[in-house]
This record gives C-alpha cells, sequence and structure tokens, in this order.
C-alpha cells in the first residue's frame, strides 16, 4: 500500500526565526525498557543542585548564542521525565530566560502521567508552559508493563483532561508500535481512545532496539510488521490528523520540532542535551555530578559543508520542511529532479517535497551515495 502524507506544512504556523531552546531534565522514577535517554531513576537528591546547575549553563550559552530579547521562539523541557521536578524548581529558570522569549512562544514540556499531577500541571501552567507533550506509549495495561510503564491507562486519561481543564492551549501523547503481539486490534483500540481525548497531536513511533537498554537483551520483543506503520499513520490521517513528519501528526504542529527538521540553531542545556550554532555542535557532559559541579563545559563537533547537506536533505525528506532547491549542488539537484519525473518527489518553484516518508530514507541514501 502506498500512503502520501501531507508533506506541506500548515499554513497557520508561523515561520521560525532567531533561534530554540531545549532543556534536558534527566530524572525518571523508572527506566522504560527501550529508553537509550540519559536519564537516572536514584539520584533525586540532585535536583536542587542539578536546576541550579541548569541555571549557570543557560547564563552562559544566553551569552554565548547571543540571544537577544525576544530571540527565543520555542522552548522545549525533555528527558527523562520533567514532572519528576517540582514547579518551584523551574521558576528562576522561567524568570532567566522569559526576556528572551517571543511573545507567542510556545513552550513545551513532556510529561508522565503518574508524576503529572494537578498540582505539577497547574504550576507549570502558572509558569508559562502552554503546550504539554504525555509519554503514554499505549492503553493497553498489559503493553504499559511490558514496556516498563509505571502509569495505569486511566492515570494517562486523567492526566489529559486534567490538563484540559486547566487551560494548556495544545495537548500531545505519544504511542509505541511494533513491539512482539502488537495487533491491528490493539493499535486501533490505543488510536481510537487517544482520538476520544482533548489532544491536537500525536506522535506514533515505532520500537526500536538501542544498544545499553534492557530490550537490547532481547531484541526479539520487536516485530518486523512494516505493515503496521502504515496502518497506524492512515488510522490517525483518517481521524484528521495530518502527517507533517515520519512519526508526528497533528492538527496544530510542533513548532519546535519543525526548527530541528529546518536545522535552526537551538540552545541545549543539561546533561544530556546538544546544542546547535553555526556548524557546531555543544555536547555538556552527561553525568549528573560532573554536569552539577561544571555544567558550562562543553565538547564540540563541527559539522562539514558536506555532513550539514546530508542532515538537511535527510531530514527534509522525512518532514513537511521539504528541501530548499538552492542548497543543492548542480550534481545532486539534477539526480533530485529526476525523482520529480518519476513523481517520486514533488517540486515548487523553491522547494522539493517527499509524499512518502516511509521511503525519505531510501531517497537519501540514493541521492547521497
Amino acid at each position: 500500500m502506498y500512503l502520501k502524507s501531507d508533506y506541506k506544512c500548515l499554513k497557520t504556523i508561523k515561520k521560525l526565526t532567531k533561534m530554540l531552546l531545549y532543556l534536558h531534565i534527566p530524572y525518571c522514577d523508572s527506566k522504560c525498557h527501550y529508553c537509550s535517554f540519559n536519564s537516572y531513576v536514584d539520584k533525586f537528591d540532585t535536583r536542587k543542585a542539578y536546576m541550579e546547575a541548569l541555571y549557570r549553563q543557560l547564563l552562559f550559552e544566553l551569552e554565548r548564542f547571543g540571544a537577544a530579547v525576544q530571540s527565543i521562539e520555542t522552548l522545549f523541557i525533555g528527558g527523562g521525565t520533567p514532572s519528576t521536578v517540582d514547579p518551584v524548581l523551574y521558576a528562576p529558570i522561567f524568570d532567566l530566560v522569559a526576556p528572551y522569549l517571543h511573545r507567542d512562544a510556545e513552550i513545551t514540556s513532556e510529561a508522565n502521567p503518574n508524576s503529572a499531577t494537578p498540582a505539577w500541571l497547574q504550576g507549570m501552567r502558572e509558569l508559562g508552559v502552554n503546550r504539554v507533550s504525555f509519554g503514554v506509549q499505549s492503553f493497553d495495561a498489559e503493553k504499559l508493563k511490558a514496556l516498563n510503564r509505571t502509569h495505569t491507562p486511566q492515570q494517562a486519561k486523567e492526566a489529559i483532561l486534567t490538563a484540559h481543564a486547566l487551560g494548556f492551549a495544545h495537548l500531545s501523547l505519544d504511542l509505541i508500535y511494533n513491539y512482539r503481539g502488537d495487533t491491528k486490534t490493539l493499535l486501533l483500540a490505543d488510536i481510537t481512545e487517544a482520538f476520544s481525548l482533548p489532544i491536537d497531536h500525536i506522535s506514533a513511533y515505532e520500537l526500536t532496539i538501542e544498544d545499553g537498554t534492557k530490550f537490547a537483551a532481547t531484541p526479539q520483543v520487536r516485530q518486523e510488521n512494516d505493515t503496521l506503520a502504515f496502518f497506524v499513520a492512515e488510522e490517525i490521517r483518517k481521524r484528521g490528523f495530518p502527517q507533517y513528519e515520519i512519526s508526528n501528526y497533528g492538527s496544530y504542529q510542533s513548532r519546535h520540532n519543525q526548527g530541528y527538521w529546518e536545522l535552526k540553531e537551538y540552545i541545549g542545556a543539561g546533561a544530556g542535551a546538544v546544542g546547535f550554532l553555526s556548524d557546531t555542535r555543544y555536547y555538556p557532559a552527561t553525568d549528573i555530578g560532573q554536569y552539577i559541579a561544571n555544567p558550562t563545559t562543553t565538547s564540540e563537533e563541527k559539522l562539514s559543508a558536506e555532513e550539514k547537506l546530508t542532515e538537511q536533505v535527510f531530514l527534509g525528506l522525512r518532514s513537511c520542511t521539504g528541501i530548499a532547491k538552492d542548497i543543492l549542488p548542480p550534481p545532486l539537484l539534477q539526480r533530485v529532479m529526476l525523482l520529480v519525473e518519476e513523481k517520486k518527489l514533488t517540486a515548487t518553484r523553491t522547494h522539493l517535497y517527499n509524499p512518502n516518508y516511509f521511503l525519505s530514507d531510501e531517497i537519501a541514501l540514493y541521492l547521497l551515495t
């Protein structure tokens, strides 16, 4: 089955300028069996010191990036589990960045249903968060247990309903598919439940097995069923959420995500975060103790022009961002236009778009090798 994506971004989304800001919170009350992110379940006593170190790094990064008044278009708090940190500890950081945030900045926090209590949600709302992304993954209790998620289906529903009642402008949830035992019936039940809730965005991720995770010892927990990707996409799309990236759908499109795909500059603060300025990536320490001791010490990675182009091609083909024609050297542009003639890509005067995100990696490899 050939599935066409909604490869053009929604017209209502304003074009990003300047920079993005990402804050990494590395605390979790449990480690999901599939998780490869920098997170810890045994260092909660360091939270206050960590947030103070985060403040110190931000002071440094705002100067390094030349941040100006209203120059930060989006702020994203990820993890880990941001809902394991009390809003009181976030307050100094929000005070620090307030002058730099654009007046209509998208401010997102990830949250887990079991720790996103009404008090936590209210506290973050008062700080200025206007979008919450909930790590739901499934509404099937047995699947949640197998993934080592600590919330129940009922907690997920209650957390989202509470956030809606508190007035958050945008709500999103994550789903995972291609776990062993996933069927169209189970996934359809997940999608149906999701659409019964007041959300405007879904991220649907195929389970991947990463080195260093619990599932790495049992890779057979991931089932090889390519048809489920098409099934999940079709079921979400036909309920009114356009697909704007290989894993993302919504009547609202995350401006922060789009900023990454457009390779915009972004401050990355926290243990395990990544920042990007011009042609350089900055990596703070991943160890919490080392980060607290030296939050402004980062390692650097220089990207060559070829490496940047490769990323722009891969990211553009996987999302509604597309590829600007003027960044392509003539030989590569000629190869791309052949794909346009074969109707595998579409073209406007300035950009090229991929109508089927599930073929993005294959097309990128064809173009770049």
